[in-house]
C-alpha cells in the first residue's frame, strides 16, 4: 500500500517556500544549460582548442548536448525513485550533486583535448544533479499546491527555466571574456544556499510507493536513448568525403540498435510488476496528449536558441559592425525580447488555465508559435532589428501561453503516487525532443550550406586576389566547420588563408579578414537551411496544437488508483468510437 509521509495540507506558507526553492533550482539548472552557448568561444580559447580542427566538432557538440542527454536519460528513473523514497530527499541530493560538479568545472587545469574531455565529463555529472532537480520539482509543487492553483505555480516555475536560460546567455557573455572559469563558478554560492535551504525547509507531502527498482527497464531505457541521441549527434558531423555522417556505419548502427532496444524496453515494461515507465499512465488522455504535444513543441522550438545565436553571431552582428569577439554577449542581449514575451504570458496563462482548463491556451499558444516561425522566414537575413524584436516578442508570448497550461494539465491528470514518474516522463519527452531538434536543425542548415557555400567561397576568394589553389583548398572546408565558426563568433579567414595574406595588398588582406566578407559569403547559403528549419519547426508546432486539442476539456482532478485508471481507459476507448463532433454528453 502507498504510504504518505505528510498530509498534503497545502498550507499557504509552505507552498510559497516550495515554489521559491524549486524556482531557484530551476533557474540554476537553466542558467547552466545555456551559459556555455555564449561562453564557448572563450572556453575554447582558454583551453587552447582550435575550433576549426575536425576533432573539435565532437567536443563542441558534447559540451552543448551532454548536459541535455544525461537529463533526458535519467529524469524518468529519478522521478520514479522520488515516488518510492521521497521526492524532497532526491531533490536535495540534486542540489548537492549539481554544486559539487559546478566546483569541479571551475577548477579545470588541463588544456587541449584533455581539458575538453574533462569538461564534458563534469558537465555530465552536473546534468545528473540537474536531472534530480527537474524530475522532482513539478511533483513537489503539485503536492504543495491545491489543484486550482497549480497552473499558476507551475507557470512561475516554467518562467524560471526561461529566465534562467536567457540569464545564462547574458552572464556567459559578461563573465567569459573576464575569466571563463567564472561561468561555472557563478552557480556555486546559489547551489550551496539552495542545498541548505531545501534540506531545512522542504518536506515530503506526497504519497510514497515503495517498490523494487526495475533494473532491466532502467538499463534498456538508458542504453537505447543514449544510442539514439549519440547517433543523432554524430550524424551531423563530417564522415569521410560526406558533409554529414548519416552514412557512417556506426551512426546507422547506433540508430538501428536504439530502435531495437526501445522495442525491448517496451516488452520488458509490460512484463515486470513495478515498471520504471508506467505505460498505464498513457491511458489517461490528458497525460498522453499533453506529453505528445510537449514532445512536438520541443521538437519544433528546441533548436530555436541555437538558430538565433547562429543567425546573430555568424551573420547579422558582424554585418552591423560588431567585432567577432563581442558577438556572443550581444547575441544574448538582442534575444531578450523572447524572454520578455514569455515572462508576460507564462504566469498569466497558468493562472487562467486553473480556471478554464489547459486546452484552449496550450492549443492556441502552439498554433501561434507555428505562425511566428513562418514570420521568421519572411525576414531577410540582414533584417531590421525592430521587426525581428516584434517577432521574438510574439514568439515568447506564444510559447509562454503553451508552457504552463500544458505542464499543469499533465500534472493534474496524474495519480498522487505517480507524480514524480509522470513529471520525469514529461521532462524526458521534452529533453529528448530538444536534442533531436538540434540534430534536425543542424542537418538542415548544413545541407543548405553544402549546396552552395563551396562555390560561393571559391568565387569570392578568387575575386579578391586569393590564388586559385588556396581558394580551392579553403572552399573544401566542411560546411560544419563554417557553421561552428559562426556559432563560436569566430572569423576563420585569418587562419585559413595563412601565408596567402602576405602576398596581397594590405587593403585586400584587411577586407578578407574583416567583419563583412565571411558573413556575406555564408549568408545566402545559410538562409536556405534556416528557412527549411523554420518551416519544419512551424509544422511541428501545428501538430503540437492538434495533439493539445485532443487532451479533452478541463481536468476534473487526478486519477487516484488502478480502478480509476481502468475506468479512464474504458472512457477513452469509448470516446474513440464516437462519430466526429459527438461528445460524451450527446452520446448519453
Amino acid at each position: 500500500m502507498p504510504e504518505t509521509t505528510a498530509a498534503p495540507t497545502h498550507s499557504d506558507r509552505y507552498k510559497w517556500v516550495a515554489l521559491s526553492n524549486t524556482t531557484l533550482g530551476m533557474v540554476m539548472a537553466a542558467i547552466n544549460s545555456s551559459i556555455t552557448l555564449i561562453a564557448l568561444p572563450n572556453i575554447f580559447k582558454g583551453i587552447h582548442l582550435d575550433p576549426l580542427l575536425p576533432s573539435s566538432s565532437g567536443y563542441l557538440l558534447w559540451m552543448l548536448m551532454g548536459f541535455m542527454v544525461v537529463t533526458a536519460v535519467l529524469v524518468v528513473t529519478l522521478g520514479r525513485i522520488g515516488d518510492m523514497y521521497g521526492r524532497v530527499r532526491l531533490y536535495n541530493l540534486g542540489f548537492a550533486v549539481f554544486t559539487v560538479f559546478s566546483i569541479m568545472l571551475s577548477i579545470t587545469w588541463w588544456s587541449g583535448s584533455a581539458a575538453a574531455i574533462y569538461l564534458i565529463v563534469m558537465r555530465v555529472g552536473q546534468g545528473v544533479g540537474a536531472a534530480c532537480l527537474m524530475a522532482n520539482s513539478s511533483a513537489i509543487l503539485t503536492d504543495a499546491f491545491p489543484e486550482n492553483e497549480r497552473g499558476m505555480a507551475i507557470g512561475m516555475n516554467a518562467i524560471s527555466i526561461v529566465v534562467g536560460s536567457f540569464i545564462g546567455l547574458v552572464l556567459g557573455g559578461v563573465l567569459a571574456p573576464v575569466e571563463w572559469h567564472l561561468v561555472f563558478l557563478v552557480s556555486v554560492p546559489f547551489g550551496l544556499f539552495g542545498t541548505v535551504w531545501a534540506y531545512l525547509k522542504l518536506r515530503d507531502q506526497g504519497t510514497r510507493s515503495p517498490a523494487p527498482i526495475d533494473w532491466w527497464g532502467n538499463a534498456t531505457f538508458a542504453v537505447w536513448l543514449i544510442a539514439l541521441l549519440a547517433g543523432i549527434t554524430y550524424g551531423i558531423m563530417p564522415y569521410g568525403h560526406h558533409v554529414m555522417g548519416w552514412s557512417n556505419p556506426r551512426v546507422m548502427g547506433a540508430l538501428i540498435g536504439g530502435v531495437a532496444l526501445l522495442a525491448l524496453f517496451g516488452f520488458i515494461e509490460t512484463r515486470v510488476a513495478h515498471p520504471m515507465f508506467d505505460l498505464k499512465l498513457f491511458r489517461i488522455r490528458a497525460f498522453s496528449a499533453g506529453n505528445f504535444a510537449g514532445f512536438l513543441a520541443s521538437l519544433g522550438r528546441g533548436g530555436l536558441m541555437f538558430l538565433l545565436i547562429l543567425w546573430l553571431q555568424g551573420v547579422w552582428l558582424p554585418l552591423h559592425g560588431y567585432d567577432f569577439t563581442r558577438t556572443p554577449l550581444w547575441a544574448g542581449i538582442y534575444m531578450l525580447p523572447l524572454t520578455a514575451g514569455m515572462l508576460v504570458a507564462a504566469p498569466l496563462s497558468g493562472l487562467l488555465s486553473d480556471r478554464f482548463g489547459a486546452r484552449p491556451f496550450a492549443t492556441g499558444g502552439m498554433f501561434a508559435t507555428g505562425v511566428c516561425f513562418v514570420l521568421l522566414t519572411v525576414l531577410p537575413v540582414d533584417f531590421s532589428y525592430g521587426w525581428f524584436a516584434v517577432v521574438l516578442v510574439l514568439m515568447g508570448l506564444s510559447m509562454g501561453i503553451f508552457a504552463a497550461p500544458n505542464r499543469a494539465g499533465i500534472m493534474n491528470s496524474l495519480p498522487a503516487d505517480r507524480r514524480g514518474a509522470g513529471a520525469g516522463v514529461a521532462t524526458t519527452f521534452q529533453n529528448s525532443a530538444q536534442v533531436l531538434s538540434i540534430g534536425v536543425f543542424f542537418s538542415l542548415i548544413i545541407a543548405g550550406l553544402s549546396s552552395s557555400l563551396p562555390s560561393r567561397l571559391y568565387r569570392g576568394l578568387v575575386a579578391h586576389g586569393v590564388p586559385a589553389a588556396t581558394a580551392t583548398s579553403v572552399s573544401h572546408l566542411p560546411p560544419v566547420a563554417s557553421l561552428f565558426a559562426a556559432f563560436l563568433g569566430y572569423n576563420p579567414m585569418q587562419r585559413l588563408l595563412g601565408a596567402s595574406l602576405g602576398h596581397m595588398s594590405p587593403g585586400q588582406a584587411s577586407f578578407l579578414t574583416g567583419r563583412r566578407f565571411f558573413p556575406q559569403l555564408i549568408s545566402g547559403s545559410f538562409e536556405t537551411g534556416l528557412h527549411e528549419a523554420f518551416y519544419f519547426a512551424a509544422a511541428a508546432c501545428v501538430l503540437a496544437a492538434v495533439a493539445s486539442w485532443m487532451r479533452g476539456g478541463k481536468s476534473v482532478g487526478p486519477v487516484e488508483g488502478p480502478e480509476e485508471l481502468a475506468a479512464e481507459a474504458i472512457l477513452v476507448s469509448f470516446e474513440s468510437l464516437l462519430p466526429v463532433g459527438v461528445t460524451e454528453d450527446q452520446a448519453d
